[in-house]
């Protein structure tokens, strides 16, 4: 494929998915923002308590599928009709077992409102398992416009299902509700859009053998990564309370809001175009840092940006009621400019075929956080210290992941910096001015909530411009040539 086909294909592909991300995520804030109105931190941690599980369960029926689907040279439709039955067989195996630990679970937490909850949230395991395949097909395939229709409609549908139902009083149920119809309609949405649908059932069919093993990998992976991601909601549902871990879910929200826009987009296309280039090194390290600095130009001043305006937008959108969940989600913002970076790292080991690397490496992170937990909760230590070590130690990993990165394509220390530092350091100053400007000025809360965010933006996009940041002139060109297009 010639370099511009590939440049070309690239920021199409980033293109749909800053449309999908953007307008799923914007749906995701305004339905957030009516729950939160509605329902109380508490009512919010009922679910937060259960998602661990689920996750893991996804994980399972997924197996890694999905990844090991993408990374085939050569597909056959046996592999996907292969896939297609053990991950629903799978799907249906999770939740049986899941069903009959719900009594366990709901005494862990000490919630018996946890027993006819759970069973019903678990329901998403099988529902999910439906449509592994098919959306496989569209993410090898690039189908990113037919994946942003599916995740569209189905947060439209899902969100007034929730909104619904809570305001007629139907508590946490409405967000599991929510939950269950997002996964049914984006499955029901993949089996129109995958030309494979039609024949992909039929009979079952056996895979290499070699498939599975890189699958299992990636499964084993993926558990441990979603273990990573909610340690803190078990613990805190554990040894504190459901308002706790209704804080922390609300600050999370809000964080994972903004890092998901961004590493939606990117895994949209970093991946299948990782393969494409993996044999010719120099330029895998061409592509990959032209990516990295991508993602650092818009993820550093986004996050920031929105750790630096927290206050104001918990109390504008969800009220004084969450005020305890502003300090958490700007620790967490701070440590989310830094997920999408790390995404990026991951998706070029996985196109490595190094599933193996990828495994050990999130399960050592893994290991390290729930070490580190544990030891703060032995120290009665407070749910800002957890998330602080918690953010340090993602950053950090960061590191790690640079030192596969040098192995594989010749990534050096002071590439990643001279790729990071540029965007990182000016979107610190923006902000730190965007902060002053609006103390200074002061007012009402809506008043500073838009200064910080205009003074910021204003002052980032003028130091790009400033030191002539070639990525920047790159975006605007190719969105002016769409638009003139």
């Amino acid at each position: 494929m010639p370099e511009q086909s590939l440049k070309e294909k690239t920021a199409k592909g980033l293109l749909w998915g800053a449309i999908n991300n953007g307008v799923q995520q914007i749906l995701v804030l305004a339905f957030g923002i009516i729950l939160g109105r509605l329902l109380s931190p508490s009512e919010y941690g009922m679910v937060g308590m259960l998602t661990i599980f689920t996750l893991i369960g996804n994980s399972l029926q997924e197996s890694g599928f999905r990844a090991a689907l993408v990374n085939l040279k050569e597909i056959r439709h046996e592999d996907y009709n292969a896939v297609f039955w053990c991950s629903t067989f799978i799907g249906i195996a999770a939740y049986l077992i899941l069903f009959f630990c719900a009594p366990l679970i709901a005494r862990f937490y000490g919630e018996p409102e946890l027993l006819p909850l759970s069973r019903y949230c678990f329901l998403a395991i099988p529902i999910a398992s439906l449509g592994t395949v098919q959306g496989a097909y569209l993410f090898r395939n690039l189908k990113v416009r037919q994946q942003a229709i599916s995740g569209i409609l189905a947060h439209i549908i899902s969100g007034c299902l929730g909104v619904t139902l809570a305001f007629y009083g139907f508590s946490y149920w409405g967000i599991a509700t929510q939950s269950l119809t997002y996964l049914i309609v984006v499955t029901l949405c993949s089996w129109h859009f995958c030309i494979m649908a039609s024949n992909i059932a039929y009979r079952f069919q056996s895979a290499e053998t070699s498939f599975f093993h890189s699958a299992a990998k990636f499964s084993i992976t993926n558990i441990a990564n979603q273990i990573n991601n909610n340690i803190l909601s078990v613990v805190l549902g554990k040894f504190f309370t459901s308002q706790s871990v209704g804080n922390y879910n609300q600050a999370n929200k809000w964080n994972a809001t903004g890092h998901q826009f961004i590493t939606g987009m990117l895994n949209s296309v970093a991946q299948p175009i990782l393969v494409k280039v993996r044999d010719d090194q120099e330029r895998e390290l061409r592509v990959f840092r032209k990516i990295l600095r991508f993602v650092a130009f818009i993820a550093f001043p986004a996050m920031f940006g929105l750790s630096t305006v927290t206050r104001e937008l918990i109390l504008i959108t969800v009220g004084e009621k969450w005020t305890g969940s502003i300090s958490l989600m700007q620790l967490l913002c701070i440590g989310g400019a830094f997920i999408p970076i790390s995404t990026l790292f991951s998706n070029l080991i996985i196109s490595q075929g190094k599933s193996n690397i990828y495994m050990w490496n999130i399960i050592s992170q893994v290991v390290l956080q729930l070490i580190t937990v544990l030891c703060i909760i032995m120290m009665k230590g407070s749910i800002q210290t957890m998330v602080i070590v918690y953010v340090c130690i993602n950053i950090i990993w960061l590191f790690v992941w640079r030192t596969y990165a040098h192995r594989f394509i010749g990534l050096k220390f002071r590439m990643l910096m001279s790729d990071l530092l540029p965007f990182m350091l000016p979107a610190i100053i923006a902000c730190c001015i965007g902060g002053i400007a609006a103390s200074l000025i002061g007012g009402h809360i809506i008043v500073t909530f838009i200064i910080k965010i205009l003074v910021a933006a204003i002052c980032y996009m003028g130091i790009m411009k400033l030191s002539n940041a070639e990525i920047m002139h790159e975006c605007i060109n190719y969105l002016l040539k769409k638009k003139v297009s």
